[in-house]
């Protein structure tokens, strides 16, 4: 096997059966053709031809992104994402081979939760991924406001007053508004600008990067909640790694694309997987078709009977990356 189709991917249903038999096609492949998701697999004592279940399919850990050049085929990558980090931290890089597939990933997916990208304005609040380059987060927020074409549509940086005007602008229209951030930007706007936003949804992207004191989700969401005059604050999970997100409308749990799976592993045996119940989170993203569709995150969380999921925070002593930094 030397090529995937995408179109298998993204016409996904809920069907347990049809997506066990994707995610092993894509295991196959990505073991054939992807030199350290291959030893990897090797040195973990699998049997690949073995291997029958979600369970069964090795995760690499997220970690080789750091160190390794993670791709199945070889090829010249049309984008290369890089995670945030810090100077004392060395980052992740995702090579992409071809972009679309993340457009139309990330595009499907949000529409599945929010419908038709045009309805919306897009507004960006995400300060310290605008200071510095190839974040796939900026990425995916750029093509989602030119997509939407509002004219008010676009990022801001630090013109919290600019942001506050067009917000009451937008609300006096009764615009339906995203206002998407990182946490900590969210937060000081919301401190200094305090308003009673009723057509604009408030979605969190994680990630406090050392500049406030750690707040748990209930606490981060509760001051936004008092500062925005929103009824529910919305959360996206996403990373460097993956080509795809999940969305929560507000309760704390994360929904993926069908395309898209959520496991769990033992904290203390790794070699134990479960599809349900807590332990340190593994994600299925099949639109990492030329990287690796499958990774052990440093996520602590639960996976619910239904498929969702909750982050909790991050394993001790990993590194403190910009999304999903809540702790509890």
């Amino acid at each position: 096997m030397t090529s995937f189709d995408v179109n298998n991917i993204f016409s996904l249903t809920q069907d347990p059966a049809l997506y066990i038999d994707q995610c092993l096609s894509a295991f196959r492949f990505q073991y054939q053709q992807n030199p350290v998701y291959r030893q990897w697999c090797d040195l973990t004592g699998v049997n690949p031809a073995g291997i029958k279940t979600l369970a069964g399919i090795p995760s690499l850990p997220i970690s080789f992104f750091k160190t390794h050049t993670v791709t199945t085929t070889h090829f010249t990558p049309e984008a290369v994402f890089e995670s945030s980090g810090t100077t004392q931290t060395t980052t992740s890089r995702h090579l992409v081979k071809d972009i679309s597939v993340y457009r139309q990933s990330f595009i499907q997916c949000f529409e599945s939760f929010y419908g038709n990208v045009k309805d919306w304005c897009i507004l960006g609040l995400l300060p310290s991924y605008l200071e510095r380059q190839h974040s796939s987060l900026v990425f995916m927020v750029d093509e989602l406001i030119k997509l939407s074409g509002h004219p008010d549509g676009g990022f801001y940086l630090d013109e919290h007053d600019t942001l506050s005007q067009i917000l009451q602008r937008l609300e006096s229209k009764q615009q339906k508004t995203i206002l998407i951030g990182v946490t900590f930007g969210l937060l000081d706007f919301a401190a200094s600008f305090p308003q009673i936003l009723q057509y604009t949804v408030v979605m969190e992207t994680g990630g406090m990067k050392g500049r406030r004191k750690e707040l748990t989700r209930v606490e981060v969401h509760q001051l936004l909640k008092e500062g925005l005059g929103v009824t529910e604050v919305h959360s996206e999970y996403g990373m460097t790694e993956l080509l795809s997100q999940a969305y929560s409308k507000g309760d704390g749990r994360f929904t993926c694309p069908p395309w898209m799976k959520v496991l769990v592993r033992d904290e203390e045996d790794p070699l134990l997987i479960k599809e349900t119940g807590r332990g340190l989170l593994q994600v299925i993203d099949l639109a990492n078709m030329y990287s690796c569709s499958f990774i052990a995150t440093e996520d602590v969380g639960m996976v619910y009977d239904d498929g969702s999921f909750e982050v909790w925070g991050r394993l001790d002593n990993s590194d403190i990356r910009g999304c999903s930094l809540l702790i509890v």
